[in-house]
């Protein structure tokens, strides 16, 4: 007797893991105020019109009679504003430097589109670098996706498929707004900070306020993907208002990207940060029966607009100069050192040897040993020496650890939705950058460029 039909098997859908979501905005979107010499909570409440009650509580001040001081960055409200277009316009994976560009070669592409960046080079740090190397540095060391940075390049300067190039486009790499002129490589790091700001800084606050160079303003349309916000970002900055409208129409530099790439979300990754992401234990990174000062709260990961990812500590043997600690930084975790030059050290946990995936360390500001250095591809233990607290690497007036986390080449925020936690001590949110508290079950400590053991140090305690 013929077999009973079966019914063929059905295929079952994977659930897909969410994103880590974007905050709700709040009610009164704000800007910040730099407090000058001789201001008062009243003049800065007289000059945007703004009840003294309302700058106490949005700035979690103690009352009107506070004292605040120059330099202060004071929550103000937001005046009315134009809504941006909420269309997006790219994939988040296309805007971080992550896992869809394991496989890209910046330089065999720049190679065969036979443009200016393929013959261009410059010194950076008595260095020369192709143009190609340029755009990898850049992409780098900010985390930001090269594709994107090459069509910014091509549809403001020509310089991917243009093998001449007149004056102005080489004095001018990506048009009269962007303030380092003739100088790609400071021109692209400009342009990586700025892509970056809009996009950490939708990220931190649920919104985003775009300037344009005629000084208009507008607002990031809720709901909008953080990876559109950092292009809507740059495209301001770059544009008249009447130009902008028409690039966040997906014209302009977008169709500039389909002609050299496609479409960008052909090379989506989803999600590139999912919400259930916990953060693998980590150690504090300085040598047991140690103590180390904590002298700044969350603050940008690379350059100010990099995300709040970083955290600093300060050596207990250097105060407020820059000679080179005694007291070694130590990994916090197990991992593989994929670079290690010029005060930056990049360690990479999940083994993989790829800076875009996974979680990867940055320690910044930290003097090789001179005997024993570190290496790329050198396998390092929890506790082994990184290096020495002191100033190489970026700009630096005082000998401190830079200490920031990546995933999936994100910036993960250091008082974000996956705190990071050294061996317990956990990075509190923080309104203000380079401010704010870590804990410890009941012991709290206060960011402060000081060496106070009540109020900053943190003692590793010795191994039992």
């Amino acid at each position: 007797a013929p077999e009973p039909a079966t019914a063929a098997p059905t295929a079952t859908a994977t659930p897909q893991i969410p994103p880590m979501p974007i905050p709700t905005p709040p009610a009164q979107p704000y800007v910040y105020h730099t407090v000058s010499a001789g201001e008062t909570l009243g003049y800065i409440s007289m000059i945007y019109d703004t009840p003294i009650e309302q700058l106490v509580a949005m700035n979690n001040l103690d009352g009107a009679d506070a004292v605040i001081h120059v330099d202060q960055k004071l929550r103000v409200p937001m005046q009315s504003a134009d809504v941006a277009p909420g269309t997006p316009l790219i994939p988040d994976s296309e805007v971080v430097f992550g896992p869809a560009f394991v496989d890209f070669d910046v330089a065999a592409f720049v190679e065969e589109q036979g443009g200016y960046l393929a013959s261009y080079q410059q010194y950076v740090n008595n260095q020369p670098l192709t143009g190609a190397e340029l755009v990898t540095r850049v992409a780098t060391k900010f985390s930001v996706g090269p594709r994107l940075l090459l069509a910014l390049l091509e549809y403001y300067g020509g310089w991917v498929t243009q093998p001449t190039l007149t004056q102005e486009q080489i004095d001018a790499p990506f048009g009269p707004h962007n303030p380092r002129g003739g100088d790609l490589y400071h021109a692209l790091t400009f342009t990586a900070n700025r892509i970056n700001a809009g996009y950490y800084g939708y990220k931190r606050d649920g919104f985003w306020i775009f300037r344009l160079p005629d000084g208009s303003r507008a607002i990031s349309a809720s709901g909008t993907n953080a990876g559109t916000i950092g292009v809507q970002n740059i495209l301001a900055l770059y544009s008249d208002w009447d130009t902008w409208q028409m690039e966040l129409a997906g014209k302009g530099m977008l169709a500039t990207y389909r002609k050299l790439f496609g479409d960008p979300f052909s090379y989506a990754v989803h999600p590139l940060v999912p919400i259930n992401l916990t953060q693998p234990p980590l150690a504090l990174p300085w040598e047991k029966g140690t103590g180390f000062y904590f002298t700044s709260g969350p603050h940008g990961g690379f350059v100010d607009g990099s995300g709040w990812a970083a955290i600093d500590f300060g050596p207990p043997d250097v105060l407020g100069n820059c000679f080179y600690s005694d007291e070694p930084t130590t990994a916090v975790a197990d991992g593989v050192v994929l670079s290690a030059q010029q005060g930056e050290v990049y360690v990479d946990l999940d083994g993989d040897g790829q800076i875009q995936t996974g979680w990867v360390l940055l320690y910044l500001h930290v003097a090789l040993d001179a005997a024993t250095p570190v290496q790329a591809g050198q396998r390092v233990k929890t506790g082994d020496v990184i290096g020495y607290a002191s100033c190489e690497g970026g700009l630096s007036n005082s000998s401190h650890l830079h200490f920031a986390r990546r995933y999936n080449g994100e910036w993960m925020a250091a008082g974000g939705p996956v705190p990071l936690n050294l061996d317990g001590w956990v990075v509190q949110p923080n309104q203000v950058p380079y401010e704010g508290t870590i804990a410890k079950g009941n012991e709290v400590r206060e960011a402060c460029e000081c060496w106070d053991a009540d109020l900053n140090l943190i003692i590793n305690p010795a191994a039992e």
